[in-house]
């Protein structure tokens, strides 16, 4: 395993496929007042790339070409929080994505283990660290245990897709999974918009 750092933007002629597994590290979970601070991906084959933007500049052109391209599906484990982030900082409507967690509420149905930690250790057999989740991602230099950190919550999630997908198919939920990933970018807006804390469908 290799992981990649890169202040800014991801480096010019990289390539990382067609499926791309995406996070975000931020300095909290407030949407509207919690700052992105890292962005990290992997292609699936075991390496990442971990994305810091210490200082708050965004521009980022070729990081904001993959985020945008419809031509590459994006892996998120609760991509709710990840593509609203995206559209705070960058302004732009990522997809089309996948998320592991939606997948996982709609076919484990028999228990309410759906966090990434429990998904790898659930369906992979292997167990996660969450020790640096809650440390300072603001910071002007990121730690080797972050960069660990950062890179673990990318690396497995090609491998869960394979997994949730065996399971969306024998459950025959792979069509609600699909709408369900397609309205993710408007319920992400939403949250952004105030509707954060509200079931709008509700009676």
């Amino acid at each position: 395993m290799s992981i990649d750092y890169h202040r800014g933007d991801l480096p010019a002629g990289l390539k990382l496929g067609d499926t791309i597994a995406i996070d975000s590290e931020t300095m909290g979970l407030n949407l509207n007042r919690d700052r992105l601070c890292v962005i990290q991906l992997s292609a699936g084959d075991g390496n990442a790339h971990v994305v810091h933007f210490p200082d708050g500049d965004y521009r980022a052109p070729r990081l904001r070409a993959l985020l945008a391209d419809p031509k590459v599906l994006k892996l998120f484990h609760f991509a709710r929080f990840d593509l609203a982030m995206i559209l705070r900082n960058f302004g732009i409507v990522c997809a089309p994505v996948y998320c592991t967690k939606l997948a996982s509420r709609l076919v484990r149905t028999n228990t309410d283990r759906h966090g990434l930690k429990d998904l790898c250790a659930d369906l992979l057999g292997i167990e996660l660290s969450k020790q640096q989740q809650s440390s300072d991602w603001g910071a002007d230099k990121l730690t080797e245990a972050q960069l660990h950190y950062a890179a673990a919550d990318v690396l497995h999630l090609h491998a869960l897709k394979a997994r949730l997908d065996v399971l969306l198919e024998r459950e025959r939920r792979r069509p609600l999974a699909e709408a369900c990933f397609g309205f993710l970018p408007a319920r992400a807006a939403l949250d952004l918009a105030g509707w954060d804390d509200q079931d709008i469908f509700a009676h």
